[in-house]
């Protein structure tokens, strides 16, 4: 029976967050290894849990589950985070010899002591399997990727959609190219071309606009010329390596120059469009003015800035100085802030209890000052749930405390939670007792993955930039790494 290892190491890291990722982040969200691994991904829509199912079609694998981490996007990883990790992965593979090994990595791994992490992973992985073992990875579409990082691998896969809603099918793909290649059928050979930018993701969606037709151009493409896999990579446009910057990852049976062709048109076709890439936002205010004056309610105001799936902190405060310099006369909700120590004083209040607070702007002056606010306390809760997806689908969450603070003499209620999570699940909002339907505007710190769980409720979604860690206009930030060639760097 052919034995397979199995390990994940899943982290976005945002150059320019204040705030380093301490490892406890991972333990908050995704930290399993041996049994725990398939009691707790099993039915998930995510990468390991389209590698159960993969390893349920053929049961004469015998899997080894190694260290699998994860974590929302956020600051570099703190000194040392990267290092104990890896080490949980490499000393399982060192072990014994195994008969293939498969990663769930994210492709943006950015630690303190390396930029390009996800490279050093692929290395030390490599070093202790051997060069014939067998080596399946996936990464996310925001991977930046270099081609010595493709060189690597046997081979490498990547999501397709933007939100992410293909995280099983990249793993099975990913796995099925493995066993092919296991079985003497296929040899793959990778080739990535780089584009001409670090493109925003805002406006990549592949449900619609230029990155929709990408995505189907890709696919025609893969198919004209026969090859295993064609990804185009959005690439993070926080992460500041070398590697940044968009790109794609060809990957091809044998015939590299096919590869480098088949990459070329497509990174060509990616350069065309990238103007379209890159829009005028309206301000917070404006945003607001517009969803507040909508006929039809809810509307979502959408400040990316601060995005925890892009590296936000929860923290950023212009925003919700803008709904409250507003002076909505509907119901409104703004979500969220990270503040555990007021989801403390919250709960020490109780419900209905009266607080004089101050919101955001907790962590750094850097985004503007706090909000200052008398409130009462509206709801509390554990914030313990299970994601319905189609986004994570299937994965619990643990916000450690949830307070919704409901101003008083202003329609403007409040999520506070005790950790920076994505808010893009109909359960987040639960856990502050908000019911979206009811509101005029929803002002809420996301992007992309929040329109794949709520575009059918929300009549109007108006993104906005601020002030912060993620803002959609980076082209004045402090890249030291990245190819100054790239647009907008070269503006």
């Amino acid at each position: 029976m052919p034995d397979i290892a199995i390990a994940r190491f899943a982290h976005e890291g945002n150059s320019f967050s204040p705030i380093p990722t301490p490892i406890e982040c991972f333990k908050h969200d995704e930290w399993q290894i041996g049994d725990g691994v398939p009691k707790f991904y099993r039915g998930t829509k995510t990468e390991i849990g389209g590698t159960l199912a993969w390893l349920d079609r053929h049961p004469e694998w015998r899997p080894t589950f190694l260290r699998c981490a994860g974590a929302p996007s956020s600051g570099v990883l703190a000194p040392g985070v990267f290092d104990t990790i890896l080490a949980d992965i490499t000393s399982g593979l060192s072990r014994r010899k195994w008969d293939a090994v498969f990663l769930s990595l994210h492709g943006s791994l950015n630690a303190t002591e390396y930029a390009h992490a996800d490279y050093e992973l692929l290395k030390r992985v490599r070093a202790i399997i051997g060069k014939d073992t067998p080596l399946a990875v996936s990464f996310d579409l925001h991977a930046n990727v270099s081609q010595p990082e493709a060189d690597i691998p046997d081979i490498l896969v990547g999501y397709k959609c933007h939100p992410h809603v293909d995280m099983e099918e990249t793993a099975t793909k990913a796995l099925d190219i493995m066993l092919r290649k296991i079985k003497g059928e296929v040899k793959p050979v990778a080739v990535i071309v780089r584009a001409d930018a670090i493109i925003p993701s805002l406006f990549a969606r592949t449900t619609d606009g230029p990155m929709a037709e990408i995505k189907q151009i890709a696919a025609d493409i893969e198919k004209k010329y026969g090859l295993l896999d064609l990804t185009p990579y959005q690439g993070y446009a926080y992460a500041d390596s070398e590697a940044a910057g968009a790109s794609a990852w060809a990957t091809a049976d044998g015939d590299r120059a096919l590869a480098l062709k088949a990459a070329s048109e497509l990174v060509a076709e990616m350069n065309k469009r990238r103007p379209l890439l890159f829009k005028t936002l309206p301000t917070a205010a404006e945003g607001i003015a517009r969803g507040l004056a909508a006929k039809e309610a809810p509307t979502a105001v959408i400040d990316s800035a601060d995005h925890p799936g892009a590296g936000g902190i929860g923290d950023t405060p212009g925003l919700l100085a803008a709904l409250v310099a507003s002076k909505p006369t509907k119901p409104t909700a703004f979500c969220f802030f990270h503040d555990p120590d007021l989801v403390a004083k919250a709960r020490k209040a109780g419900i209905g209890g009266r607080l004089k607070v101050r919101m955001g702007g907790r962590l750094t002056p850097l985004f503007g000052p706090p909000v200052e606010a008398e409130v009462t306390v509206g709801h509390l809760s554990e914030g313990r749930y299970v994601n319905r997806g189609p986004v994570h689908g299937g994965i619990g969450v643990d916000l450690q405390g949830v307070a919704r603070l409901d101003f008083v003499g202003l329609p403007i209620s409040v999520m506070i939670t005790g950790v920076c999570h994505d808010a893009t699940d109909a359960n987040f909002y639960q856990a502050a007792g908000i019911d979206l339907a009811k509101l005029q505007v929803l002002a809420v710190k996301a992007k992309n993955q929040f329109r794949a769980s709520f575009g059918t409720i929300f009549r109007e979604m108006i993104d906005v930039d601020t002030p912060g860690p993620a803002a959609f206009d980076f082209s004045s930030f402090p890249f030291k790494k990245a190819p100054k060639t790239l647009y907008p760097l070269n503006r």
